[in-house]
């Protein structure tokens, strides 16, 4: 019964892929730009109900193709420190270092990869000292790893919660988000209140208000000014993710690249402009940029390195890393065609 249920549940997460339609696509991209916005707020700019849009959001969401999150702000006065780590497995252990990565809760995301490592992650702490930790005594004692290398992460230029699917025009977005206030870096404390909320929103990005209030055992009007001030403070951040299915089927490709000093922001600034562009962090290392970019296929990857390369003479490459499959993103286990299938709650806070 449980490989024939198995085999009814792909049929139907087949059956939803197929049935994507253009709407689907804009609503996802309407939930990138204002990810917890009500259903009536998206309608007018979409041109449809907002009976529609959450019936479309259920089926989008239960087929694992799309999911919203909470993620930390970018500027985060909590002093989050992260890194990405590169591994290498022993012959025949990768899958055996793979599961034991994705039950902890700090390596938020994982990639097997093709390159110069096995694996690609990315891996968060409360302080320096405990991501020190995390990377070397704790994956030290890892069977099957060979070796370990530390990317820190110093400032963040482009990340997932400005990654669009493009599905929206201009006069739509613009319609979305202009009551969008940014984030205002301030000093704030989180109590257990706050940490019961984040941990649900971590879960399930777009839990109702009434909804979070009940399991946090508080008010709604209190959900709702933790949370506004959680966003404001810049601690926390929402994102809208997709399956690679949904995403018309990207490679991520991870490029490490040195650049002067002098010329380091501008040039982060410049890869962050690229409509491929994943993800443009400043880091440490034998590199000091990190970029990934999603493309369509390895001759894309080809083409877009040479162009970099025309556009930032600067910038020198010092390695490049092809995604395979990713296990875990931020904190949400993906399956085939890189699905939501599970979830192991990320609590950096």
């Amino acid at each position: 019964m449980a490989t024939l249920n198995s085999r009814e549940s792909a049929v139907q997460r087949a059956s939803v892929l197929e049935s994507v339609t253009e709407l689907d696509l804009a609503l996802v991209h309407a939930l990138q730009v204002r990810p917890r916005a009500a259903w009536a707020e998206l309608a007018g700019p979409l041109g449809a109900t907002a009976s529609t849009l959450a019936r479309r959001w259920a089926r989008l969401s239960g087929a694992g193709l799309a999911w919203v999150a909470a993620v930390p702000g970018r500027d985060s006065s909590l002093g989050i420190c992260s890194a990405f780590a590169t591994i290498r497995c022993r012959p025949g252990a990768r899958d055996r270092v793979t599961a034991w990565l994705v039950e902890r809760p700090e390596v938020v995301t994982i990639e097997t990869t093709l390159g110069s490592t096995d694996l690609l992650c990315d891996v968060f702490a409360s302080d320096l000292r405990e991501l020190g930790r995390v990377l070397t005594e704790e994956l030290d004692q890892v069977e099957g790893i060979v070796s370990t290398e530390a990317i820190l992460i110093t400032s963040v230029y482009f990340e997932g919660t400005r990654w669009r699917l493009r599905s929206l025009d201009a006069t739509q977005v613009a319609a979305l988000a202009h009551e969008r206030s940014m984030p205002v870096p301030q000093p704030v404390g989180l109590d257990a209140v706050d940490h019961a909320l984040l941990d649900e929103l971590v879960r399930d990005g777009r839990l109702a208000w009434v909804e979070l209030a009940h399991r946090a055992g508080v008010s709604t009007a209190t959900v709702r000014r933790r949370i506004t001030r959680l966003s404001t403070a810049g601690v926390v951040a929402f994102r809208c993710d997709v399956a690679h299915s949904l995403a018309g089927r990207p490679i991520p490709v991870s490029l490490l690249g040195s650049a002067p000093a002098s010329g380091l922001d501008s040039i982060c600034r410049g890869l962050a402009a690229l409509p491929e562009c994943r993800l443009v962090a400043a880091v440490t290392g034998r590199a000091n940029i990190f970029a990934t970019l999603w493309v369509r296929n390895p001759a894309d990857a080809q083409r877009l390195e040479a162009a970099i390369s025309e556009r930032v003479p600067a910038m020198s490459l010092r390695d490049r890393i092809v995604g395979l499959r990713t296990e875990k993103r931020m904190g949400h286990l993906l399956g085939e065609e890189g699905r939501r299938v599970g979830v192991r709650p990320i609590s950096p806070w």
